[in-house]
């Protein structure tokens, strides 16, 4: 086995036990999960769900985004493919109509799903007189808790979640896959310690996001371990690729790339940043962490 070959398995086996070891702080904390907690309490976790935040829209804008225009662009030069139509930015697109969509169809399914299972729970026959006026109270209490409920479903769902988590992992993928490409150790190692760097923060803040979203404690580890086996997933692809020989297929990389990036527009600007500056409360201070977030993610990204 040569040295090249040696780092990249040490880069997949730190990336992959860095990558656990982030993602199930949050996962494995009780303080996390707490949802009845001390006013204080809630309110550091909103300033800390506002810096994940700020990390995942870092990552969408100077990182996703970038990434994918290289390549698409690239790969449609070497092809000579020329046209006025904005082929890139049609494939992002598609990316955020595709997850729009089918979390409308999800929503709604739902929604008339319970919508059936209040009709069966409704008593046959009402009341007359004083108490038929107390029902119509409490139907219409019932009405405004189950939209309180069907927003807090929009605002912060499980779909979104896994979404989020989808996109995310689609991109880790690639990262590893450019480390596995690499043909010099210095190139290898430099693009790890980035990659770990910039992974750590991301695994961390999506742990939080799932644990708020009221994920079962075993799909969130799910989750996290699938997570961290992305980019060690792309890395051995990368390694294959190489020791075979064999030609990458940039094209379909730099398609499913635009549709991660629209996916990631779409998690970002529909749910992560709106469940928290929704609220009326600290605003100042959230939109702080939220810049915290996101300076954090620049810097690492001007000295990667």
């Amino acid at each position: 086995m040569d040295y090249l070959l040696q780092v990249k398995i040490g880069a997949l086996m730190g990336l992959l036990l860095l990558t656990l070891f982030f993602g199930f702080i949050p996962a494995r904390m009780k303080w996390f999960r707490e949802t009845s907690g001390t006013e204080t309490h809630r309110v550091v976790l909103s300033f800390i769900s506002c810096f994940a935040g700020g990390v995942f829209l870092a990552a969408c804008l100077l990182d996703i985004i970038p990434d994918y225009l290289s390549d698409i662009n690239a790969e449609l030069a070497e092809r000579r493919v020329d046209t006025s139509f904005p082929l890139p930015e049609f494939i992002i697109a598609a990316g955020f109509f595709t997850v729009l969509i089918v979390e409308r169809i999800v929503l709604n399914c739902r929604q008339d799903a319970m919508q059936v299972s209040d009709q069966e729970r409704a008593p046959l026959m009402q009341a007359n007189g004083h108490s038929h006026g107390q029902g119509k109270a409490a139907s219409s209490d019932l009405q405004g808790s189950a939209h309180h409920v069907h927003m807090d479903l929009q605002a912060h769902s499980s779909f979104r979640s896994f979404m989020l988590f989808f996109s995310l992992s689609l991109h880790s993928v690639f990262e590893g896959l450019a480390i596995g490409l690499q043909t010099t150790d210095s190139k290898v190692l430099e693009i790890c310690i980035a990659i770990v760097v910039h992974k750590s923060i991301i695994v961390f803040s999506l742990s939080v996001k799932l644990v708020q979203s009221a994920v079962p404690p075993m799909w969130v580890a799910a989750y996290v371990g699938v997570f961290a086996m992305m980019s060690p997933l792309g890395i051995a692809v990368g390694i294959g690729v190489i020791e075979a020989q064999l030609a990458a297929g940039v094209l379909i990389q730099a398609i499913l790339e635009g549709l991660a990036a629209g996916t990631f527009i779409y998690i970002t600007f529909m749910e992560i940043l709106p469940h928290e500056l929704n609220s009326p409360e600290n605003q100042l201070l959230k939109v702080f962490f939220i810049l915290l977030g996101f300076s954090v993610m620049a810097v690492l990204t001007f000295l990667g």
